[in-house]
């Protein structure tokens, strides 16, 4: 009795062929609308070989490093021999009458200068190669964001061709780097040989200069006692003419003395003569020692001119210095961050560049010092010859007061003779002693002069000591640095000589990173992908339609409780649903070859989800009649874009992402993708258990609604039955 009406609902779907056929179409419709999609999206990109697409090459193609480049060409005799997708090559006009035509999906253009970019890699600008992609996305969207990825493939394809080309230059330029670091090596060497020298001579030049200024202050000193002598006599001169004045008083006396003043003549006549001696002596030398002098200073202008060229030169190779730091940054900027090669190359640099920039510091001063003592020279060279001119007239004087000392012995010889020719003679000793008075004033003031020059030639040749000593501590830096140098770049050559490269050497600068695609599970294709959503979506559609062909208010017979009413109805639809469900998996299974992890719990999981669905349909219809159906397809569109089945439920707005743990399909989705692909079966029950909650509340619902109804309708009904 349990299951009269059951059994009555049964019968009348079996009698009635215009209800019957309804509801067994309705059970193919999950598969209709799942089959069909899947099948017909079950492998897409299978069938790329077939989409057209029409390739446009315009490239004249280049000379770089004197071989023809042809990029363009070559791009095409690679897409000739691809099967990706179906190529046809055309000329520009031609191809993009076409693509307006809707011949082809997409067009890629291959410019003129395509070749040509590639080749000025080196240049201050240089120009990208630029590949246009011209979709069609009117025509189709999706084969555009497939074009897009191909496009990509073929950009990395010719960038890894272009970047192996670029690797092996290089590397052609880094043989020729180090030739030239090998000879930048040998000149170093040379640099080291010369500035070893050039350190030995500077060397002798600080030792000579040292001599040269001791000797200095030696005629210095020299010249202050000839200095201070002449002053003497020029006051012995000065008392000589005071004594003669004293003797013209005297001249009463002079006869008394004249036996004395006779010697006494006689030896002044001696004494005159010596010191005419001496004086002509002191002027036969002075010529050679004025020469000297002027020798001395031309060695000085010369000697000044060689430092002012020096310096020049020494400017010259910090400005070579600064050039080959320059030349080196290329070959530097390639070695590795943090390598010893690179850090001694940039020190030994660092130093050299220091070491001439001291060097020219050291030699302009070295310059200002040889200039200052040119100019000390001209000054002691004026005074020498204003001392040879006090000489002469000291000579001068000299020789009269010599002719004037023997008339005085003459006249003492002849005083006995008579005092009127001494008074004469006397006159004449007089004028003579006025003259000798004169020449030893001018005597001393050139002395002056002289001791005044000779102090400013010792200062200079003290600077001169000082900044030779400079230039040999600057020269013995430079040998030090050159030397190092010179062994540095013999040790880049040899590092930058043993690098050799080959085809795989060229391969891994173009393409360093290989991406190993290890997947977790994998997902054969898109069918298999999609599985889960359009099988949820049409297990929901099949049970929606269910609802139209078949009454689900409308009892068999009189129903003895609410019970047996909702037992009658849920039974049918329940049957029907893991009917509907076992159909939709079995073609999805043997049809179409879809494979899962499981296929009991498969099969298990599609009935679960085919019941839930049930649910659902029969309490918002039973419920609420037609608007019942309006909230359903409410429901379904809400599933359809919060149940992650096709994007992920990051990518929908915010707005809807909550929605998702309301609705059912979101756990059959995710049910579905763990017996098919992720083989995760504890993630597979705990949606189960998701989805029985979802059917057990609906079905309870419903449950209610038929007790209720069943007391306001058939309660009297079946009181009188019983």
């Amino acid at each position: 009795m349990k299951n009269k009406l059951f059994l009555k609902e049964f019968s009348a779907i079996i009698k009635n062929k215009k209800l019957l056929i309804p509801i067994i179409a309705v059970m193919f419709i999950p598969i209709l609308y799942s089959g069909m999609f899947l099948w017909a999206f079950w492998d897409p990109y299978d069938h790329l070989d077939d989409l057209p697409v029409a390739i446009v090459n315009e490239d004249a193609g280049a000379a770089f490093e004197g071989n023809d480049l042809h990029l363009g060409d070559d791009l095409v005799d690679k897409l000739k021999e691809s099967k990706d997708f179906n190529f046809q090559f055309v000329d520009k006009e031609e191809a993009y009458k076409d693509l307006n035509d809707q011949q082809y999906y997409m067009l890629v253009e291959i410019p003129k200068d395509f070749s040509k970019n590639a080749t000025t890699l080196l240049e201050d600008n240089p120009e990208k190669m630029n590949l246009i992609y011209v979709p069609n996305e009117s025509y189709n969207f999706l084969s555009a964001q497939i074009g897009g990825t191909a496009v990509e493939k073929i950009k990395a394809s010719l960038s890894e061709k272009v970047t192996e080309t670029y690797a092996e230059t290089m590397f052609d330029k880094v043989g020729e780097l180090a030739d030239g670091i090998g000879q930048a090596s040998d000149g170093a060497f040379q640099i080291s040989e010369g500035a070893a020298d050039l350190k030995v001579g500077s060397n002798t030049l600080h030792e000579k200069l040292a001599l040269l200024a001791d000797k200095s202050i030696e005629f210095n000193n020299g010249v202050s006692s000839a200095r201070k002598g002449s002053e003497e006599m020029s006051e012995g001169a000065k008392s000589l003419s005071e004594g003669l004045g004293k003797l013209a008083e005297g001249q009463s006396e002079l006869s008394k003395a004249s036996d004395q003043l006779e010697s006494g003549s006689q030896k002044l006549s001696a004494g005159v003569t010596q010191t005419k001696e001496g004086i002509v002596i002191v002027k036969e030398k002075l010529p050679v020692m004025i020469d000297g002098t002027e020798q001395l200073e031309n060695g000085s202008k010369n000697l000044s001119s060689s430092l002012e060229q020096w310096q020049t030169e020494a400017q010259k190779l910090s400005g070579g210095t600064a050039l080959l730091e320059q030349k080196l940054q290329g070959f530097i900027s390639q070695l590795p961050d943090g390598s010893p090669e690179k850090a001694e190359l940039q020190t030994v640099l660092a130093q050299l560049k220091a070491g001439s920039a001291q060097l020219a510091e050291s030699a302009g001063k070295l310059s200002a010092g040889g200039a200052e003592l040119s100019k000390k020279m001209g000054q002691l060279n004026e005074g020498q010859l204003q001392l040879q001119q006090g000489i002469n007239q000291l000579a001068q004087g000299a020789s009269e007061l010599e002719a004037g000392s023997q008339q005085l012995v003459q006249g003492h010889k002849d005083f006995s003779a008579g005092m009127q020719t001494f008074a004469q003679k006397f006159g004449e000793a007089q004028a003579g002693a006025d003259r000798l008075s004169g020449g030893a004033a001018d005597l001393s003031g050139g002395l002056g002069k002289l001791t005044q020059g000779s102090a400013a030639f010792a200062d200079g040749t003290k600077q001169l000591e000082d900044g030779a000593g400079k230039v040999a501590e600057g020269n013995t830096q430079i040998y030090e640095g050159s030397s190092e140098l010179a062994n540095k770049l013999a040790d880049g050559a040899e590092n930058a000589s043993s690098v050799n490269a080959s085809d795989k050497t060229y391969n891994m600068m173009a393409n360093p990173v290989e991406i190993d695609n290890e997947k977790i599970t994998e997902v054969p294709n898109y069918g298999t992908g999609f599985a889960p959503y359009f099988l949820s979506l049409g297990l929901f559609v099949g049970a929606l339609l269910l609802s139209i062909v078949f009454p689900l208010r409308e009892p068999a017979g009189v129903p003895r409780s609410g019970f047996s009413w909702f037992a009658s109805k849920f039974g049918i639809l329940a049957g029907i649903g893991v009917i509907q469900g076992l159909i939709a998996a079995m073609i999805l299974l043997l049809g179409l070859g879809l494979e899962v992890q499981s296929v009991p719990l498969f099969l298990l999981f599609t009935i679960i989800t085919s019941l839930t669905f049930i649910a659902l349909i029969q309490f918002f219809v039973t419920v609420m009649g037609d608007p019942g159906r309006f909230v359903a397809i409410i429901i379904l569109i809400l599933q359809l874009t919060t149940s992650a089945g096709t994007f992920p439920l990051e990518l929908i707005p915010n707005a809807l992402q909550p929605i998702s743990s309301y609705l059912p399909m979101t756990y059959s989705v995710s049910g579905l993708k763990a017996v098919i692909s992720s083989g995760n079966f504890d993630f597979m029950w705990e949606n189960t258990v998701i989805l029985l909650s979802f059917a057990a509340l609906f079905i309870a619902g419903t449950f209610v609604y038929f007790t209720a109804m069943h007391k306001k309708r058939f309660a009297a009904a079946a009181g009188q039955a019983d």
